[in-house]
């Protein structure tokens, strides 16, 4: 397949040319990767069951792993659901367009391919103008995972969708680096209380502050694979990079002490190492390739950081990861539930 790639910066006239061409793709049964201030997205029209099908044949996603679909306007709410509960419109109003996905229950129309077979749909409305555009002149719901193959890290540069997906999709729209670098917050809008399904910019004390009583899901931090899920990111292993990554567990003298023995013992061995540290604690390490997620007074910038140092080390071609644990609050719950799925839960 020949992928058509266009490259947006802003939206003047030759963009919205691109752009339109590019939700012709969409309108015709297509599928598209576009940006968004979380990752990038592989969009199809989320009311045509053949196309969506198309999204898990190029991510080689299991077709039980249900997808987000993203509109462009709050106007757009109404016929994805069977209803709209109050609680939910009011997360709406504070945090859309926004990095936050709100599920419900789905409208008869909302296709089985979307949802994983569920009663219920994740709606989220990004706050990207590019995605925004896009979404309007596709005019039709977009139903989109993260641009990368399954278990692969989240696509947050324009080159990490093309190693990914060129060639296996229709079309890509390629533009700056994403702004959050982590995928939305999660939260099912169809218990009481409300639950996180999975962690994000968005966190749980600013959605409790609107709420009241909001729960985190035990999967967000446990190993926990559950039968069915009504989140992405819930049941597969995610964010891979393609070496062993090994999160290192303990106070922060003693994390360093196991990294450097274990570094110890991969010397004069034919194995490529490497070290995910902070910017506080790299220059402790001697051995292999050393990165910074960046530093431990900013959660935001590690979490940016997250997805593109873990294709780093792929770049560098490094068989084996040491990854610095991150302690545990709220704003760093989503980075620590991305970190421990890409290790695949393997700690020491």
């Amino acid at each position: 397949m020949k992928t058509k790639i266009v490259n947006i910066e802003a939206l003047d006239e030759a963009a919205l040319i691109d752009l339109e061409a590019a939700a012709s793709l969409i309108r015709a049964g297509g599928t598209v990767v576009f940006p968004t201030e979380t990752v990038y997205g592989l969009g199809a029209d989320a009311m045509n069951p053949q196309a969506i099908k198309k999204i898990f044949a190029a991510k080689g996603r299991p077709d039980d792993n249900p997808l987000i679909v993203h509109i462009a306007g709050l106007d757009e709410v109404k016929p994805l659901v069977a209803n709209i509960p109050a609680k939910a419109e009011m997360l709406m109003k504070v945090f859309w367009p926004g990095p936050l996905t709100i599920i419900m229950e789905k409208a008869v129309t909302i296709p089985t391919e979307v949802t994983g077979g569920l009663n219920t749909v994740g709606v989220r409305f990004p706050d990207h103008p590019i995605a925004q555009a896009f979404i309007k002149m596709a005019r039709c719901p977009i139903a989109a995972p993260s641009a990368n193959r399954s278990g692969r890290p989240s696509p947050t540069q324009g080159k990490h969708v093309l190693e990914d997906l060129d060639g296996r999709v229709d079309g890509m729209i390629l533009s700056s680096d994403a702004e959050l670098g982590l995928e939305s917050t999660v939260i099912d809008m169809t218990v009481e209380p409300p639950v996180v399904l999975r962690p994000g910019d968005i966190t749980l004390a600013e959605l409790r502050e609107v709420l009241g009583d909001v729960e985190v899901s035990s999967n967000v931090t446990q190993n926990v694979v559950p039968e069915k899920v009504s989140s992405p990111g819930m049941k597969y292993t995610h964010y891979s990079p393609k070496g062993e990554l090994v999160v290192v567990k303990g106070a922060p003298e003693e994390i360093r002490e196991k990294i450097t023995r274990a570094l110890s013992h991969h010397k004069g061995k034919p194995m490529t190492i490497g070290v995910l540290a902070s910017d506080e604690t790299m220059d402790f390490y001697r051995e292999g390739f050393i990165l910074s997620l960046g530093s431990r007074n900013d959660p935001k910038e590690m979490s940016k950081n997250l997805f593109s140092r873990l294709r780093t080390f792929d770049e560098l071609g490094v068989e084996r990861i040491y990854a610095e644990d991150i302690p545990l609050n709220n704003e760093t719950l989503a980075l620590i539930n991305r970190l421990y799925k890409a290790a695949g839960y393997a700690f020491i």
